[in-house]
């Protein structure tokens, strides 16, 4: 099986499949550091921007993997057919999808993505998949449920080619693990005084919580320490001052996790190579994937795709 890897990030997504034994064929990644970070881990460098590469350049291929970015859907609704999609970024994969019509496409984003603009956003990229002859599934899972310390949702979307893939019905989401797991387990034994974070933005950090409880909202800072049964969800913005997630510690300030516990607390394999900025590092972590999550799928596909 072929596979091709859209807005490839770090490559999260991708792992499992490699596991199998699956081969990608192809890439796509516009930022320069995660180009950097992929080709570290899996020696190739990612094509650019997505928009600009032309459908037929585009190797056969079996599989496509994207977890591609929720823009607003302004015309949904509106018009029909691929009119419905235009100006946003599914618009190029429905292009791929419609000219090389793989037996498979795999689809991940936000919670939010369901709700999106009342349901309309995923209504009409359901019935865009549906229109190309593929059966849609989709559902949400927690990454704490996967056998990693944080509580991240997402939306998995699986489509089956109809034509190509005869018992497509016979696919099943996975059932969580609901292995047991907490912070500690994830957590390095030293850790650089620099994660710890300075008395003035501590300070901030607290200001901050205290006029959002005044107001009446749980916004701010969260602590957590090793005995946490997970944390918050880690976004791409963590690296601005870590608020989402800090670490307890004794008769100090809190500290961030550090880029090597991110990588763990998104389940990337320990051997996972980190060369760009911590900066970079935390923002690339942000917006990829729980690595578990994604090989508990890739496995129920793999059984329908090999049978």
């Amino acid at each position: 099986m072929k596979f091709i890897d859209l807005f490839a990030g770090i490559g999260g997504i991708r792992i499992p499949f490699d596991e199998i034994g699956y081969n990608c064929v192809f890439t796509s990644e516009w930022d320069k550091f995660s180009q950097q970070t992929y080709k570290d881990n899996f020696g190739e460098c990612p094509d650019g921007d997505i928009t600009k590469i032309k459908v037929a350049d585009i190797p056969k291929h079996n599989i496509i993997l994207a977890g591609f970015p929720c823009q607003p859907f302004s015309n949904a609704g509106l018009k029909k057919g691929f009119q419905d999609t235009r100006g946003t970024l599914f618009f190029y994969i429905e292009k791929i999808i419609a000219y090389h019509k793989p037996e498979l496409v795999f689809l991940e984003n936000v919670k939010g993505f369901k709700s999106h603009d009342k349901g309309n956003t995923f209504k009409i990229v359901k019935e865009s998949l549906e229109k190309l002859d593929y059966h849609v599934f989709d559902k949400i899972f927690n990454a704490k449920d996967f056998g990693v310390p944080q509580n991240r949702e997402r939306i998995y979307i699986i489509a089956f080619n109809k034509k190509k893939v005869k018992n497509y019905n016979e696919f099943v989401f996975p059932t969580p693990s609901y292995k047991k797991v907490k912070l500690g387990d994830i957590l390095e034994e030293k850790v650089d005084e620099k994660y710890t974070i300075s008395d003035k933005l501590w300070a901030g950090h607290k200001r901050r919580k205290e006029a959002h409880k005044l107001k009446g909202n749980g916004f701010g800072y969260s602590l957590f320490d090793a005995n946490s049964a997970y944390t918050s969800t880690m976004s791409a913005r963590y690296y601005k001052d870590g608020s989402e997630i800090l670490i307890r510690q004794k008769n100090k300030n809190p500290r961030k996790i550090t880029p090597r516990e991110a990588s763990r607390l998104q389940g990337f394999p320990k051997d996972f190579v980190l060369t760009v900025s911590n900066v970079q590092c935390y923002k690339q972590f942000g917006n990829s994937v729980a690595v578990p999550v994604i090989r508990a799928i890739a496995k129920k596909i793999e059984k329908v795709l090999s049978t």
